[in-house]
């Protein structure tokens, strides 16, 4: 992987046109950019062994699914040493779709999406909470998301 790829404005709006639509064929896009599918088949390449183009994937519609709650939970650990066992078995959770590793005051961050709030309060007093390095948590729930948007190349 290349560290040192510099993208430029074709890059940039190659890279919006993706976020948008990750399926677009590299025609179109040569078309609404004025080069050759060629162009714009090199420069993704060259994005993907940069790293700065990781893979693509399909955007579930959380509700439709039936996930109605959304809920982030700070942990705090009885012990720094216990990260990465505890990250271990919150990756086994189905329910916890996203942990980041933070300062301030928790040791970590993670979201949640269940189908109820009693589906939560099972999630948190079976599974979560049991976790024995936790030493405390704290849940905010979430009503609305109204922004959600990936980063600007």
């Amino acid at each position: 992987m290349s560290t040192n790829y510099e993208i430029d404005n074709l890059d940039k709006s190659i890279l919006a046109a993706l976020t948008e639509n990750a399926r677009v064929a590299y025609a179109e896009l040569a078309k609404k950019f004025a080069v050759s599918a060629g162009t714009i088949h090199v420069r993704i390449e060259k994005m993907k062994q940069a790293g700065i183009i990781e893979g693509t994937k399909v955007v579930l519609n959380e509700k439709a699914l039936g996930y109605d709650v959304c809920c982030f939970i700070g942990i705090n650990l009885k012990h720094a040493k216990d990260y990465r066992d505890t990250i271990e078995k919150l990756q086994e959770l189905d329910e916890v779709v996203e942990a980041y590793y933070t300062t301030g005051n928790y040791s970590i961050f993670i979201k949640l999406m269940t189908r109820s709030i009693d589906h939560l309060q099972m999630t948190l007093i079976n599974k979560v909470q049991a976790i024995e390095a936790i030493q405390s948590t704290e849940t905010l729930i979430s009503l609305q998301n109204p922004i959600n948007r990936d980063v600007l190349p």
